[in-house]
């Protein structure tokens, strides 16, 4: 049998998204989340048909478009990417807003706003257009903690570091410059991704954090490596890590909603203020602390993030069972 899938391609201020808008596998009429749950269990196979090798790369992000069972809400997505399938990824909802609207695939009921059920919640989005294309987009992710502050951990080659732990739609460690590491520059993209696997592995020994009102997401996955920025319109700088060996070229929706909750929660933002996050090829995300929330009995914020999207073209993607390859690979 040979599956085709119709997805359009774009980027997020340099990170790939696939937004597959046929083919995706049918699942019953539930929440994103159960959805989620459901997709992994069974249909797993399209995720990594779709973002491994030969269709894909180790940086692939995507996401599959749904109806959504909320009457607040435009549609639903399920996001995927080469760690796996998301509560939630903020340059895929960057990157999904564009496609949808430029390309017809979704009539907002309101023009120029749109309502996303994802796994995490309902993640509202505002967009500007120039003429027929989307100029910008600012996405009102959800809310996000500090879960845990000065967590010591002893990392293999390395030593004690000293990180954050905070939720953005994921779960990040949150490192900043300190004895044993001294920052960006001087680094390869090969050098963090090791530093972040020995970290996250680590990390697992001592710290497995659950989200206090979903119990589907747990443990931490996502690592932010901090600096100051290159950009004199940027206030910080980081490296997200994700996946086995994948650092987001854009500078991370969730993990700059993360790294403004563990800045609120270290008292070094408040409610009002911006962030400028800049990644490691300079495109940068705004975000801005909208409001002080509750997460549980955690204090947290509602964050925006503030953004753009490219369309790079159309792919239809077969996965065909004569092929020995059919589901993907990826190189140690």
């Amino acid at each position: 049998m040979r599956r085709s899938f119709f997805c359009i391609d774009s980027h997020a201020c340099g990170n790939p998204v696939r937004v597959v808008a046929g083919g995706g596998p049918l699942l019953p009429s539930v929440s994103m989340a159960e959805r989620r749950e459901i997709f992994v269990r069974d249909h797993d196979w399209v995720r990594t048909a779709l973002m491994f090798e030969p269709r894909g790369h180790d940086i692939m992000s995507g996401v599959i478009i749904y109806p959504s069972v909320r009457d607040d809400c435009d549609f639903g997505a399920l996001f995927i990417e080469v760690s796996g399938c998301l509560p939630m990824c903020g340059a895929g909802t960057i990157g999904l807003s564009t496609v949808v609207i430029e390309e017809g695939l979704i009539t907002p009921r309101e023009p120029g706003k749109l309502a996303i059920e994802t796994p995490a919640g309902r993640v509202d989005v505002d967009y500007s257009m120039n003429g027929e294309y989307v100029d910008s987009i600012r996405l009102f992710n959800v809310a996000s903690y500090l879960h845990s502050a000065d967590v010591v951990v002893d990392v293999p080659g390395v030593g004690e570091l000293v990180v954050d732990i905070a939720y953005g739609g994921n779960f990040y460690a949150v490192v900043e410059p300190q004895e044993n590491w001294s920052g960006l520059d001087g680094l390869t993209t090969a050098e963090i991704v090791g530093l972040s696997q020995k970290l996250r592995t680590a990390l697992a020994e001592v710290c497995d954090p659950v989200h206090p009102e979903n119990s589907r997401i747990s443990g931490v996955h996502h690592v932010i490596w901090c600096d100051d920025q290159h950009s004199t319109a940027a206030h910080g700088r980081g490296a997200v890590f994700y996946g086995d060996k994948a650092i987001d070229r854009s500078p991370g929706g969730t993990g700059t909603s993360a790294r403004m909750a563990q800045l609120v929660g270290k008292g070094r933002l408040k409610v009002g203020d911006t962030y400028r996050n800049e990644s490691l090829i300079g495109t940068i995300f705004e975000g801005k602390v909208e409001a002080a929330v509750k997460v549980g009995t955690f204090d947290g914020i509602r964050p925006s993030i503030g953004g753009w999207a490219q369309i790079t073209g159309h792919n239809t993607i077969f996965v065909d069972d004569r092929d020995p390859l059919r589901h993907g690979f990826q190189l140690a």
